[in-house]
């Protein structure tokens, strides 16, 4: 006996799944150690490429970007090589949980710029989460001179930011029929091929245990990139992106577990306000595609 799954519970577990990957990698790149940030985005966007190109050549997928999509294609690059090397450096510095939720301010950013960049019209609710989500962020950032982590949560911050513009213009690029695992490809050759002179030149020595832990978490960042970019092929992000605020859960517990990491009492206040404002949004979105369907679904009178 089978068991049918709804699309938007697929989506859903998909989101989850992606969730789970990227709190592997994280843990993966702090278990690493001491190793330069561009070292460790090298290795992660090197395993991402292979995975991308066998996703391309079993589809029998033509290697090329669609007319139109070049200047998104490089931005994306640039923005998410740039989100990979702050997210990376803030997980090496701060607790796992903070370093991910700095990393979740993205679909906040990605409103942002979708109006700056994309030239969206945005509700005033969607303003006020963005609004928010900032002023939750500032719990986790905590900006005084006494805070020792200030630097690293405001690169953790960048990161976001980098994250929330380089999704804008993954929207874009499907807008146009771009294919996920090329777009994928593209940012991870970027990646590689940008952050490849400066592992050269501060090369740090690997033991076989450090390179077999970035390995997977590469493998971890594949699963991830292709189960989140599965989700939203099930579903539309305001359905379902809510659910991804569940790695921040997964890394407060792995933080725990493997590092002895327990958030501060702001920290957690900065998770309940930015997440609360994702759930608000959320709710609020889903309010919306009820009254559609409903006004769908109403007959009309000739």
């Amino acid at each position: 006996m089978s068991i049918k799954i709804s699309r938007k519970n697929m989506a859903v577990l998909l989101i989850i799944i992606s969730a789970l990957c990227f709190t592997g990698m994280n843990s993966c790149v702090r278990l690493a150690g001491e190793l330069p940030s561009v070292q460790k985005a090298f290795f992660r966007n090197l395993v991402s490429a292979f995975f991308a190109v066998i996703m391309l050549v079993r589809s029998r997928t033509p290697i090329r970007i669609q007319k139109g999509c070049t200047f998104a294609m490089i931005m994306r690059a640039v923005c998410g090589t740039v989100g990979v090397l702050c997210n990376f450096y803030a997980v090496d510095k701060l607790d796992l949980a903070d370093a991910s939720m700095l990393n979740k301010l993205s679909p906040f950013f990605a409103v942002v710029f979708s109006i700056i960049i994309l030239k969206e019209k945005t509700s005033p609710a969607q303003v006020a989460a963005v609004i928010i989500a900032f002023i939750g962020s500032l719990f986790i950032i905590r900006p005084t001179f006494a805070n020792m982590e200030l630097v690293p949560s405001l690169i953790g911050f960048t990161g976001g930011m980098g994250a929330g513009a380089a999704y804008t213009f993954v929207r874009f690029m499907k807008q146009r029929g771009e294919k996920s695992a090329m777009i994928v490809l593209f940012f991870s050759l970027f990646s590689c091929i940008v952050t490849l002179p400066f592992m050269i030149a501060g090369f740090v020595p690997m033991s076989g245990w450090q390179l077999l832990i970035m390995l997977l978490a590469g493998l971890f960042a594949a699963g991830g990139q292709f189960a989140i970019t599965g989700a939203y092929a099930y579903a539309p992000a305001k359905e379902v992106s809510v659910y991804d605020y569940s790695q921040v859960i997964f890394s407060a517990i792995t933080g725990f577990f493997l590092f002895d990491q327990v958030p501060s009492a702001l920290s957690f206040a900065g998770y309940f306000i930015i997440i609360g404002a994702a759930v608000w949004t959320f709710i609020r979105n889903d309010r919306g595609s009820d009254h559609t369907a409903e006004s769908d679904a109403r007959p009309r009178k000739n």
